[in-house]
C-alpha cells in the first residue's frame, strides 16, 4: 500500500506520461487521464488505488467543473439561445430519461431493473461529455457553427440537469409514498437557492469582490476565490446536497458580477488538475475481468446507448429545424457517455439502485464510448455526407455560393473572418475600389452582411476546397483577421500548400506568437496592441509640435522593421504570467563581481541566446545615469544597466550570463 507521498507522485507522473502521449497524437488529454487510470489501476498494474483520500481530492474536480460552468449560465446568455437550450437540450434530457424505463423492461432477462433504477441510469446515459466534445469542435473550429450551436445548447442543458438529477436520485431511492415529497422538498431547496442568487446574492457578491479587488493584491483575490468556492460548496452539503451543486450556484453569483473573466482564468488551473485526478480515479474503476466475462452485456450497454443517443439527437434537432446532414453531426458528436455520468452512476452505487455487477458493466461501457467519441466527431463529416442524402449537394451548393462570388475577380483579397476587423477592412477596399471575398462561419453575421451588399460568404478559411472556390489561385492576397492563433495556423498551413509564397498578413493580438506566424508563411503580422499604441504615440507626437514628416518616418520604420523597437514592455505585478515565448524588456544592473566586466557587446554574442541590446545606461562622472551609444566595442563597467529584449527563457538566460 503506498502511501499518500507515493501515490500523489504516481498519479501526476503517470498523468504527465498520459496527457504527453496523447496531445503527440492530438487527442484531447481527458482521455489520457482515462487511460492512465485504467493503467495504474488496482484492475490493471495496481499501482495506485482508488483511495478515500483519491477520491475525495477527485471531488474537487468535479467541484470545479461545476463551478466553472455556473460562470457560463448568466441570464443574458440562456435568453439568447432559449430554443435550444430548453427545448433542443431539455427533450434530449427528458425523453432519454422516459424511454429508459420500456428499454429496461428488455433487460430484466439479464438483470431486473425497478423504475427508479431505470430512470436513474437514464439520467447518466443522457450525459456526453462536455470536456471532449467542446475541445474537439473548438479545434475543429465549428463550435460558431449550425452543428456547434446545437451541440453547445444541449451541453448546457445538460450541464444544468445534473443540478436537479444530484437532487433527484436521492428520492428515487425512498418509498415511492415519499417520493412526491421529497421531490417538493428538492424542488423548494432550489428554488430558495436560486431567491437566494438573484435577489441577495449578486449584490452582496459584487460589492465583496469590488471591495477585495480595491486592495490590488492578487494572493488576496485567489484566497478569496477559493473560499467562497469551497464555502458554498461545504454549504450545500451541509444542507443534504451535494458539493457540486454548491460550486455551480457560487459560479451562477459570480457570473453576475464585473470580475466573471478574471476568476474564469483565475479557477483554470485548479480545474484542469483536479479534474484529471477525477479522470483518473474513474480510469481505475474500469475492471477487465468484468468485460471478459460479461462482454455481450457490455457490448450491449456500448451499442445500444450510441445508437440509441445518436438516433434521438438527430430525430430532435431535424424537428426543430435542422437539416439532415446538421442533425447527423450534431448526433455523432454527442452520443458518447460523459464525466457527469460518472458522477450519477457513483451516487446511483451509493443508493444501491443497481447491481454492483451491472454497475460496473455500464462504466466500463460508457468509458470505451469516451474512448471512441473523438474518432465519431473526426469522421461526422464523411458520416453525415455518406448517410445524408443532401448533404453532397448542401456542400456543394455552399462552394458555388462561393465560387460564384469569385469568379469574375482576380488581383482580389480573400478575407479570412468577417468580424468587426474583416468589415472594417472590407470597407476601406470597398472604398479604394479593390475586390474581395470574405469567408465567415457564422451564419447570422453572413446572413446581414450580405443582405447589406458586403462580398462575404458562408464558409471555413481553414479547408482547402473553400480557400479554392475563393478564387485563391487568382488572388493578390489573403488576410486572416480573427485573433485566434491555432486558426490562423491551420489558414497559413492551407495556403502554403495551395499557393506558396503568397502575400498573407495576420492579425494578432500581441507578439507572443509572432516569429512562429512569420515561420508558417505569414508575410506581415499585425500584433493589435503594438498597432495601438503606435497609433498613440502618432497623435501624441503630431499634438507636441513633431513635423507630419518626421511622425510618418517614425512610424513607418517601425512597422518596417517588424516592430523589433517596440517588441516586449517591461511586467508589472498586475501583468499577465510570462509564458515562454512572451516577448519582454528587463534591466540588468551589472555588480562589480559580474563575469560579463571588461569584456564589450560584441563579445558576449548575447545575440545567441536570442538577445538584443536595446540600451546601455551609465554613470558619468558622479552625475544621473546617461544614455550611451551602442557600438560593438563598447566595453561594460560595474554599475552598468542593460536593459534587454527578448523572450523570457531568453533575457533570463542572458542575465545570467551576464552575472556569472
Amino acid at each position: 500500500m503506498p502511501s499518500v507521498l507515493q501515490l500523489t507522485l504516481i498519479l501526476l507522473a503517470s498523468g504527465v506520461a498520459g496527457v504527453l502521449i496523447f496531445r503527440y497524437f492530438g487527442l484531447p488529454p481527458i482521455l489520457g487521464y482515462l487511460a492512465i487510470g485504467v493503467l495504474i489501476g488496482p484492475h490493471a498494474l495496481g499501482l495506485a488505488n482508488d483511495s478515500a483520500t483519491v477520491k475525495y481530492l477527485a471531488e474537487f474536480g468535479v467541484v470545479f467543473l461545476m463551478f466553472s460552468i455556473g460562470l457560463e449560465f448568466n441570464l443574458h446568455k440562456l435568453r439568447a439561445m432559449r430554443t435550444i437550450v430548453f427545448g433542443l437540450g431539455g427533450s434530449q434530457v427528458i425523453l432519454t430519461m422516459l424511454l429508459a424505463v420500456p428499454a429496461s423492461l428488455l433487460m430484466n432477462w439479464i438483470y431486473p431493473i425497478s423504475w427508479q433504477a431505470a430512470i436513474a441510469l437514464g439520467g447518466a446515459l443522457a450525459m456526453s461529455s462536455t470536456a471532449i466534445v467542446t475541445k474537439l469542435i473548438s479545434e475543429r473550429s465549428e463550435i460558431e457553427t449550425e452543428h456547434g450551436r446545437n451541440i453547445i445548447g444541449i451541453l448546457l442543458f445538460q450541464d444544468l440537469a445534473v443540478v436537479f438529477l444530484l437532487i433527484l436520485l436521492p428520492s428515487l431511492g425512498k418509498n415511492p409514498g415519499d417520493l412526491f415529497l421529497a421531490l417538493s422538498a428538492a424542488s423548494i431547496k432550489i428554488a430558495v437557492a436560486l431567491i437566494l442568487i438573484f435577489v441577495i446574492g449578486q449584490t452582496l457578491m459584487s460589492r465583496w469582490f469590488s471591495l477585495v479587488a480595491k486592495l490590488r493584491s492578487q494572493e488576496l483575490f485567489m484566497l478569496n476565490l477559493l473560499l467562497i468556492v469551497l464555502g458554498m460548496a461545504g454549504l450545500t452539503e451541509h444542507f443534504g446536497l451535494s458539493l457540486a451543486l454548491g460550486a455551480f450556484l457560487a459560479g451562477m453569483l459570480i457570473a453576475e458580477t464585473p470580475y466573471r473573466h478574471q476568476v474564469e482564468e483565475d479557477v483554470k488551473p485548479f480545474k484542469d488538475v483536479l479534474l484529471g485526478l477525477f479522470f483518473i480515479t474513474i480510469g481505475m474503476l474500469l475492471d477487465f475481468e468484468v468485460i471478459y466475462q460479461q462482454w455481450m452485456l457490455v457490448s450491449l450497454l456500448l451499442i445500444g446507448p450510441l445508437i440509441f443517443k445518436f438516433g434521438m439527437i438527430a430525430l430532435l434537432s431535424r424537428a426543430f429545424g435542422s437539416s439532415p446532414g446538421i442533425s447527423i453531426r450534431t448526433g455523432l458528436c454527442l452520443a458518447q457517455a460523459g464525466e457527469f455520468g460518472f458522477v450519477l452512476l457513483n451516487q446511483i452505487d451509493g443508493l444501491d439502485l443497481i447491481d454492483p455487477a451491472l454497475s460496473q458493466a455500464v462504466l466500463a461501457a460508457m468509458l470505451l464510448s469516451m474512448f471512441g467519441a473523438p474518432f465519431l466527431i473526426q469522421y461526422s463529416d464523411r458520416i453525415a455526407m455518406r448517410f445524408s442524402s443532401n448533404e453532397w449537394l448542401l456542400q456543394s451548393l455552399a462552394l458555388t455560393r462561393v465560387a460564384a462570388k469569385s469568379v469574375r475577380t482576380e488581383n482580389h483579397v480573400v478575407i479570412c473572418g468577417f468580424g468587426r476587423s474583416g468589415q472594417s477592412l472590407a470597407r476601406m477596399l470597398d472604398q479604394e475600389k479593390i475586390p474581395y471575398i470574405a469567408l465567415d462561419m457564422d451564419p447570422d453575421r453572413v446572413k446581414e452582411a450580405a443582405a447589406a451588399g458586403d462580398n462575404v460568404v458562408y464558409g471555413d478559411a481553414s479547408r482547402e476546397n473553400y480557400l479554392v472556390a475563393a478564387g485563391l489561385s487568382r488572388a493578390k492576397a489573403v488576410v486572416i483577421t480573427y485573433a485566434d492563433t491555432p486558426a490562423s495556423f491551420k489558414v497559413l498551413h492551407q495556403v502554403e500548400h495551395l499557393r506558396p509564397g503568397m502575400t498573407v498578413l495576420v492579425r494578432t493580438k500581441d507578439d507572443a506568437d509572432l516569429a512562429k506566424l512569420q515561420a508558417a508563411g505569414a508575410t506581415e503580422v499585425v500584433p493589435e496592441l503594438i498597432e495601438g499604441s503606435l497609433m498613440m504615440a502618432s497623435h501624441v507626437l503630431l499634438i507636441m509640435g513633431v513635423p507630419m514628416r518626421k511622425v510618418v518616418r517614425r512610424i513607418t520604420g517601425a512597422r518596417e522593421a517588424r516592430y523589433s523597437l517596440l517588441r516586449g514592455y517591461f511586467r508589472g505585478v498586475n501583468d499577465e504570467v510570462d509564458t515562454k515565448e512572451s516577448w519582454r524588456l528587463h534591466s540588468v544592473t551589472l555588480l562589480p563581481e559580474s563575469a560579463s566586466i571588461g569584456q564589450t557587446l560584441e563579445e558576449l554574442h548575447l545575440e545567441n541566446e536570442g538577445v538584443s541590446v536595446q540600451a546601455v545606461r551609465r554613470k558619468v562622472g558622479g552625475s544621473d545615469y546617461v544614455k550611451l551609444e551602442l557600438t560593438p566595442d563598447l566595453r561594460l563597467q560595474a554599475n552598468d544597466i542593460l536593459v534587454l529584449s527578448g523572450n523570457s527563457e531568453a533575457t533570463d538566460l542572458a542575465e545570467s550570463k551576464l552575472l556569472g
